[in-house]
């Protein structure tokens, strides 16, 4: 895949393309262009692509580039031959169902670790949210949106003494916690993405008439202000590639490639179990034929165990204002193979829109020397699509009309809403039949009046009073004691 221009130009390897990758650079150098660029090439040669769009500017690859001045200037420029502008086949996906279709998952397929993360919860409440996904898992009971997860919260909390032995303590106030963030994920819209039909990855995964790969393009301007929810779904996403897919060891393209845009949101405050988890999909996911291609203003943004595992690089512009910055830009120099000929260290500095720092793996997966190049302009339209181009890549689509029927089978929250009205009409049951076996009085007899009811208790009074005078006077005669 011809990516760009030194001397000669430089080509990622598809049989090394699995070994994932880094594009790296300060606003505004041409990260998107080049993230682009090698969507756009993947692809050409029947690589479905996943990228989440921040700014919207990928959808344009829905349509064909031309008329971009920049373009045909870089074009003659690099004398690229056989460059043809031409449309990728895309799939548009949001998570809130406007400018793509609908994107869901399940409360229990993102799990309580990725869904603890979205929440921003601290140990000890996480600690409890776990202990009800395995209540719910013990009971059989499903976990599909977000009222099925606040009804099984409020029924641990309401239950917390019966569950405490074998799930540990549920105390009321971190219930409380979790409800609160519950409430501030629904009102950032995101429980839209908790539901059925849930994503099917097959889906992601498909080739148009021409053998080209799908480009699924989720739209991510609104959901990237809920940071912790954005990363949460990427790596949900790259989860679910990770357990369900087969092991292929090394195939001679990808079966798909995945773009993280942003990616220090992913490794921002996360906690030491999730850093594990990505570490260990970046690390295994590639034997399942799954490219991974982090994006990211700063190298210094990605932790080293992961950093390591990054064969391909392209490293543009990077600004050195400040002490951080000038580690950033050393840190990035020694990340490449040394060449004689390049002055990494101020070349990162000094490199133009659309120039970058270029390293790509040789056919035995060694990093070659570093190379300061222009990047090839894609063929697919620079910036967005229209409403009506979106609209249009939509109703074409093959997946058109399933997602957009949301499913709402009994789960979690309807078992125990039907519970708590069994028992409920139980308790009215019972408070009836001992209102029924309560002493009646007699029907037709009138209530007693304010006077009838002192006059009867005088009565009684004096009636029990000579009563008892003439019982003991009966007993003493009996008994033979004195008149």
């Amino acid at each position: 895949m011809r990516i760009a221009k030194s001397r000669n130009f430089l080509y990622l390897l598809p049989r090394m393309a699995n070994r994932h990758g880094l594009i790296a650079g300060a606003t505004g150098t041409g990260k998107t262009v080049t993230l682009q660029v090698l969507a756009e090439q993947f692809s050409r040669i029947g690589v479905p692509v996943f990228v989440a769009d921040v700014k919207g500017d990928l959808s344009g690859m829905s349509r064909a580039g031309g008329g971009n001045r920049k373009v045909e200037e870089r074009i003659a420029q690099l004398g690229v031959e056989n460059f043809t502008l031409d449309a990728c086949p895309v799939t548009f996906w949001d998570v809130f169902g406007s400018k793509g279709h609908p994107m869901r998952a399940t409360v229990e397929e993102l799990g309580p670790l990725l869904l603890a993360r979205m929440l921003g919860l601290n140990e000890v409440q996480s600690g409890v949210l776990t202990a009800v996904f395995k209540i719910a898992d013990d009971n059989g009971w499903l976990l599909l949106d977000l009222k099925d997860l606040r009804a099984i919260m409020q029924h641990a909390a309401e239950n917390a003494a019966q569950y405490r032995i074998e799930y540990g303590n549920i105390s009321s106030a971190s219930v409380g916690a979790v409800q609160r963030a519950l409430l501030q994920l629904e009102h950032e819209g995101a429980d839209q993405f908790f539901g059925e039909p849930a994503l099917n990855l097959d889906d992601m995964m498909q080739t148009d008439s021409k053998g080209h790969g799908f480009i699924n393009i989720l739209a991510a301007d609104r959901l990237y202000n809920s940071p912790r929810v954005y990363a949460a779904l990427l790596l949900w996403i790259l989860s679910e590639l990770f357990e369900q897919l087969p092991e292929i060891g090394d195939p001679d393209k990808p079966k798909l490639v995945f773009f993280f845009d942003e990616a220090h949101l992913l490794f921002n405050d996360a906690p030491k179990s999730l850093m594990e988890k990505i570490e260990q999909v970046v690390r295994l996911i590639r034997s399942k034929g799954v490219g991974v291609y982090f994006v990211s203003q700063n190298p210094l943004d990605i932790p080293d165990v992961v950093l390591g595992q990054l064969g391909n690089r392209v490293q543009h512009a990077l600004r050195a204002f400040t002490p951080r910055d000038q580690r950033a830009v050393k840190s990035a120099a020694e990340t490449f193979r040394p060449n004689p000929e390049v002055d990494v260290v101020s070349a990162i500095t000094e490199l133009g829109v659309g120039e970058a720092l270029v390293s790509f793996l040789d056919e035995k997966g060694r990093p070659l020397p570093v190379e300061r190049a222009l990047i090839i302009p894609p063929g697919s339209r620079i910036g967005m699509a229209t409403d009506e181009e979106r609209s249009q890549t939509m109703r074409t689509s093959l997946i058109h009309g399933y997602y957009e029927k949301s499913l709402d089978r009994e789960s979690t929250y309807e078992i125990l809403k039907a519970r708590a009205a069994a028992s409920a009409a139980e308790a009215a049951a019972e408070d009836k039949a001992k209102a029924e076996s309560a002493p009646k009085r007699p029907v037709g007899r009138p209530r007693d009046t304010l006077m009838e009811t002192v006059a009867k208790t005088a009565a009684r009074t004096v009636g029990s009073e000579l009563g008892r005078r003439l019982i003991r006077g009966v007993l003493g005669s009996l008994l033979g004691g004195r008149k």
